[in-house]
């Protein structure tokens, strides 16, 4: 008789499958993002984490960690210190501050198993009242499989950074903990950085039903900032840092600490109750604006935030309830200072801000015939900001209702629509900044609107072990109120807080991908993959812009590779980056070109060790990655980030 072979599936990962159910129970743009590919290609910051999520603008900033992020149209006014629109998350705690600030700096793509990215609203199942949605980065730990393991890595421009993780399982008890450090010169002038992190997490199973596990991550980040250029310096030297950056040291300095902790009781086999609560500290020194003898700014800050969160889910006959609330408060203590560079300092203004904010959040997954869901909920928001600086103070409040279908076409392809309400509350920042054209003290309006839409994902095998797969979303929003900040012409560094009566923000998001052999042995496969986004966001009918585009985000980004793998483990392909042009102006002045990139990863992948090797921007392109925003720019405006050029990384992975 012939031999027959057997071979086992790899072994089931239940943290992997909540994910893609919660995913595929969403009717709506949800993105799943694997830690493991990560470490097969050069990541550094979130922009390098979100390559191929479609529907997100990230580009990286003046240093390795900085990263401008923008999900269908949140965050548009491109102020560098106040990324708002995108609620962040650790294992489903808090890491945003409680008015909406991300401090995306403070989250480490590399300490996360996986990130969940629910796209506008879409994250009402994590109760966020953002514009852009949300991002859940899931810890890894040592009873789910992580390995001991050493990364270190090296690239152009005096890159190095190193990883050691340690894990132990013991009975009811299992430990891990990370220490990482990274060093960063810079292709600028003014451009290093020096971080060292550390994570742990701790988790214990109080009986059969019953699990608690302790979070704690310290990260102490020190980064020099290089400025902005005007558009002659860039064409001139792209690598230069400001005078003015030079001279006034600018940093953006933050020591940072967070733990946390999260406790699941698995009531019954229909129901669950997650109870998690979450304490961080922020530490800023912030030299930003130099002018003397006119002005210099030194932000000197404490932010302490504490966070919450009650999630109860059952599982009723055909339906999936699921109720929440979300509970966090911010303070902002310190002061901003004029100051002499490594001498005196003179504090001009106390910073003394608070914000709350609560959500309650309700939503069912009703299946009500074979192959249909009614995806239905709304949340209720209330929350309060204090502006000592500004002498403001106020509430905002509002009620948000969802309604979503899914239609099951296949067990692994559907079709989804949707109907929301989005909403955003100003942050501390856009409060802070002065509002022109209105009485003093003026509280901004929340931003508020209704999105519609519609799309498709799934994946089919076609025999041969060839597959392929796909996501697609089409969405388009009616906003009021939208807040945009711009920089003030005549006092640079200090930006204007404005509310546009009526915008659109709409678009195309797109994924591909596959895996397809070469020949019959199937020793030999090319796996494509495609993220395209298309935007368009404008005003509509405003008195003031007509309807101009809005800032800051391309009209079309589309990032794309074509990896061949072999069966031994070597891998390599080459990657494309396309960048349509952008507007840096409200009043369409200003353009900034579009551009190309081209760049080249290889690699091989053992059992336990593994290594690569990225090389980008191989035709030493000179573009802008990414820019501050003005009312009408003008062409010596200091506003342009150059992007990096051709540069080379390389990294190591050891399991042990």
């Amino acid at each position: 008789m012939p031999t027959i072979t057997i071979k086992a599936d790899k072994a089931a990962d239940p943290t992997r499958e909540a994910l893609q159910a919660e995913q595929a129970l969403t009717p709506g743009g949800v993105s799943l993002i694997d830690g493991d590919s990560l470490r097969q290609r050069g990541v550094s910051n979130l922009a390098d984490m979100l390559r191929y999520t479609p529907g997100l603008w990230a580009a990286g900033g003046s240093t390795g960690d900085s990263v401008f992020l923008s999900s269908r149209g949140s965050n548009l006014d491109a102020t560098n210190y106040d990324g708002n629109g995108m609620r962040m998350l650790q294992d489903g705690l808090p890491v945003s501050a409680a008015d909406g600030n991300n401090h995306n700096r403070d989250v480490d793509p590399m300490s996360a198993r996986y990130a969940i990215v629910a796209r506008g609203a879409n994250a009402l199942t994590y109760g966020a009242s953002t514009l852009g949605g949300a991002i859940d980065f899931i810890t890894p730990t040592a009873r789910d499989g992580a390995p001991n393991e050493v990364l270190v890595g090296a690239g152009s421009f005096g890159e190095r950074q190193g990883r050691v993780t340690l894990g132990t399982v013991s009975g009811a008890f299992d430990g891990l903990v990370t220490a990482e450090t990274r060093r960063y010169d810079g292709f600028r002038g003014h451009q290093q950085q020096e971080r060292t992190s550390l994570y742990a997490n701790g988790g214990w199973q109080l009986g059969d039903r019953v699990s608690t596990r302790v979070y704690l991550s310290a990260i102490d980040n020190d980064q020099e900032l290089p400025g902005g250029l005007t558009r002659q310096q860039w064409l001139d030297n792209p690598r230069q840092g400001s005078a003015e950056a030079i001279a006034g040291d600018y940093q953006y300095n933050v020591k940072t600490w967070r733990l946390a902790n999260k406790t699941v009781w698995d009531i019954d086999a229909d129901s669950q109750l997650t109870v998690g609560l979450s304490v961080e500290n922020q530490q800023l020194f912030h030299p930003i604006v130099y002018a003397p003898p006119f002005f210099s700014l030194l932000i000197d800050t404490e932010q302490r935030t504490v966070g919450s969160t009650v999630r109860y889910q059952r599982r009723m006959g055909a339906h999936d309830l699921l109720v929440g609330l979300n509970w966090a408060q911010t303070t902002v203590d310190g002061g901003n200072d004029s100051y002499t560079p490594g001498g005196a300092r003179t504090r001009f203004a106390v910073v003394d801000n608070k914000a709350d904010n609560l959500e309650l959040f309700v939503m069912d997954r009703w299946q009500f015939a074979p192959n249909w869901t009614l995806v239905y909920g709304a949340q209720a928001v209330t929350t309060r900001r204090e502006v000592a600086t500004s002498n403001l103070e106020g509430d905002y409040d509002s009620l948000n209702p969802r309604v979503g279908l899914i239609r099951q076409l296949t067990p692994d392809a559907q079709l989804f629509a949707n109907i929301s309400r989005v909403y955003e509350a100003p942050t501390l920042y856009e409060l802070e900044d002065e509002t022109p054209g209105g009485p003093p003290n003026t509280l901004l309006d929340a931003m508020s609107g209704t999105v519609f839409e519609v799309g498709a994902r799934g994946q089919k095998a076609l025999g041969g072990g060839n597959r392929w797969n796909w996501d697609l979303a089409v969405y388009y929003t009616k906003l009021r109120n939208e807040i945009l900040s711009r920089d003030d012409p005549t006092a640079p560094g200090t930006s204007l807080s404005i509310n546009a009566d009526d915008t659109v923000h709409a678009g195309v998001e797109a994924q591909v991908g596959g895996s397809f052999a070469m020949g019959h042995s199937g020793r030999h496969r090319l796996e494509p993959l495609v993220n395209l986004t298309l935007n368009h966001f404008r005003f509509r009918n405003d008195p003031l812009y007509g309807n101009n585009t809005l800032p800051a985000a391309p009209k079309l980004a589309l990032r794309a590779e074509m990896i061949y793998r072999h069966a031994s483990g070597f891998f390599a392909g080459p990657t494309l980056d396309v960048v349509s042009s952008r507007w840096a102006d409200f009043a369409n002045t200003y353009r900034v070109d579009s551009y190309t990139l081209w760049g080249l990863r290889a690699g091989f992948t053992a059992k336990d060790w593994e290594v690569f090797a990225e090389a980008r921007n191989l035709g030493d392109k000179q573009y802008v990655s990414m820019f501050s925003v003005r009312d009408r720019a003008g062409a010596n405006d200091a506003i342009l980030t150059p992007g990096a050029p051709r540069s080379l990384y390389v990294g190591a992975r050891l399991k042990f």
